[in-house]
């Protein structure tokens, strides 16, 4: 992966309705802008029951935004990230309808992990409420399959039928999509929801000591394709910093809501804390098409947080007043796809449209260590999207507006959105960015600097005025937000 910013998108929502329209306007109007693209789940369908995450046939694009080809073609251009959805498998798939009609004399029986396979004398009281649940209904599903009633185990919904990837089938599958994942020239693989692979009696049935060694295998094999890996794990801090010891890279989702928190109280401490000890193989993200994080900063049982509970109950209603209670009607119970650990909004309506706050958190994201991930609408200084919220119901949906080719040009006229370009360009063009970090606070003023020989950046904020400025190593300003 290159050390510059990347793109992350669906292909259908950001100027055209496919992989050949996207590649245009990558080499159009965003020339130049991005050092990558994460094409988000592209395969057959994308308009499932959640957004292309729960594929009917993962080794297919979907028809209506091309085919390998056209991946293969992008990737020729530019670097193209893809999602492997390790955790589970659609029920509308092949497979699944086989196990629906034969049962247990489906070849694909063991593809799919059942409550019987996890708990065979069954569980206890104490082992149920034990499970981890990024959800707050159980985690299985009753189905009929092949006239037996079996309890499958569906870790995020029922229409998501998770994977025994301890069987050899579950093994070949997977294999499968990294072959054609290389076939098609995809350079990288995010891990989606890879976290909750593996399932214990008496655990967590989540990042289990066995689920590190599963993804340090299903790394080696995709590293042996020449293909990075790029794991996805909402979890505590000190689990993020256990896990980038051990794979090519993870994501650093503490960082949003401590930018917000930043923002809206003029606070830098709990950033600051947090920058001195992150991953340095990190992506970074200030928004993603799931949500803002709040889990990522919180305590797990005796384990203190990035941010008191106090300090996220009131960043959490910071983000419902700035965007005028928009993100309040998409997040909890009010929103389908109902996840416990984030909450549904725009990364710019969470600071209110404040133009020169949001260019200040950009600025800190680009500084700080990793390489930075933009989400379509945040490339857009998007806001809510009350309307496709309202026609879904889907909480998520409100940071998943489509926009089509006009839109793109009229939001490439903001000065907002030419602002953050002019950034992201000096974060990719920049040498300072290939050196060494460094951080310091005092007296409200929050000073991040990169150095590598005689070239130097320098990003000063006073965190009570929310102003900031960029400087090169002769003290010459190139922004000031």
């Amino acid at each position: 992966m290159k050390n510059q910013v990347q793109l992350i998108t669906y292909v259908d929502r950001f100027g055209g309705s496919g992989v050949q329209a996207l590649h245009r306007l990558l080499t159009t109007s965003l020339e130049g802008v991005f050092g990558g693209v994460h094409l988000l789940p592209f395969y057959t369908p994308i308009d499932g029951s959640d957004a292309g995450f729960d594929p009917d046939d993962h080794l297919t694009v979907d028809p209506r935004l091309g085919d390998w080809g056209d991946v293969l073609e992008l990737s020729n251009s530019t670097d193209v990230m893809a999602d492997l959805i390790v955790n589970h498998v659609s029920s509308r798939s092949p497979q699944f309808a086989d196990v629906v009609a034969r049962g247990s004399d489906s070849p694909w029986f063991p593809l799919f992990l059942t409550y019987q396979s996890v708990f065979p004398d069954g569980a206890r009281e104490e082992e149920i409420t034990a499970i981890y649940r990024p959800r707050p209904s159980l985690p299985w599903t009753p189905y009929t399959l092949g006239g037996t009633n079996h309890l499958m185990w569906t870790t995020f919904t029922p229409q998501q039928l998770d994977i025994n990837v301890e069987t050899e089938v579950g093994k070949a599958y997977l294999n499968s999509i990294l072959d054609r994942f290389e076939q098609s020239g995809v350079s990288m693989i995010r891990l989606d929801a890879a976290g909750y692979a593996i399932k214990r009696p008496g655990t967590r049935c989540f990042m289990l000591p066995e689920t590190y060694a599963f993804i340090q295998q299903l790394s080696d094999n995709a590293a042996a394709r020449g293909i990075e890996t790029l794991v996805e794990i909402h979890s505590h801090y000190q689990t993020q910093i256990d896990i980038a010891n051990r794979v090519g890279r993870v994501y650093d989702f503490a960082l949003p809501p401590l930018i917000l928190h930043l923002l809206f109280t003029g606070d830098a401490r709990p950033l600051v804390n947090w920058l001195e000890q992150s991953p340095r193989n990190c992506i970074t993200v200030l928004d993603t098409h799931d949500g803002i994080g709040v889990l990522d900063v919180g305590a797990d049982g005796d384990k203190p947080g990035l941010l008191a509970p106090e300090a996220i109950d009131q960043l959490v209603e910071t983000i419902h007043q700035r965007s005028n209670d928009q993100s309040r009607l998409a997040t909890g119970a009010a929103a389908s796809n109902l996840d416990l650990y984030q909450v549904n909004c725009t990364y710019y309506a969470a600071l209110g449209e404040r133009d020169n706050e949001y260019l200040i958190a950009r600025a800190l994201q680009f500084f700080a260590p990793g390489v930075p991930q933009v989400y379509y609408t945040g490339l857009l200084a998007g806001g809510n999207d009350m309307g496709l919220l309202t026609k879904t119901g889907v909480g998520r949906d409100i940071n998943r507006a489509y926009y089509r080719s006009a839109d793109i040009d009229d939001a490439l006229e903001r000065p907002v959105v030419q602002q953050l370009i002019g950034l992201i360009r000096l974060r990719n063009e920049h040498s300072a960015f290939d050196g060494t970090f460094t951080l310091d606070l005092a007296d409200n003023q929050l000073t991040l600097s990169w150095a590598n020989s005689d070239a130097r950046l320098t990003l000063t904020l006073d965190c009570l005025a929310r102003r900031a400025r960029i400087t090169d190593h002769t003290g010459a300003e190139l922004f000031v937000l």
